[in-house]
């Protein structure tokens, strides 16, 4: 395998890599406070992309890497938007039965 196919291999691994612990954390604790749903919608969207670009030009390290990172920020996006409409429905709901004073 040629030097500059490994590089970009190994460089898909660590960014792509990078996004595991996210995704870990909100599983784990379910808070998504802190993600910016903007951030990650336009994360995503650009991810897409790559991905499109890639199988365009038949390039793998960047295929594989940008596959994997589409499936992790849109992890990351899915879980937030569930997270943040659950919220928002039990506080429709809990204003909705709060009695009057």
């Amino acid at each position: 395998m040629e030097l500059m196919t490994l590089i970009g291999l190994a460089a898909a691994c660590l960014t792509t890599a990078a996004f595991v612990p996210q995704v870990v954390q909100i599983l784990k604790t379910k808070n998504v406070e802190g993600i910016s749903l903007g951030m990650y919608a336009i994360f995503t969207l650009g991810v897409a992309l790559w991905l499109v670009y890639a199988i365009i030009i038949g390039d793998l390290p960047m295929l594989l890497a940008n596959l994997v990172t589409l499936i992790l920020s849109g992890g990351v996006l899915t879980l937030t938007v569930r997270s943040r409409l659950r919220i928002d429905r039990a506080k429709s709901l809990n204003n909705g039965l709060a009695m009057p004073r």
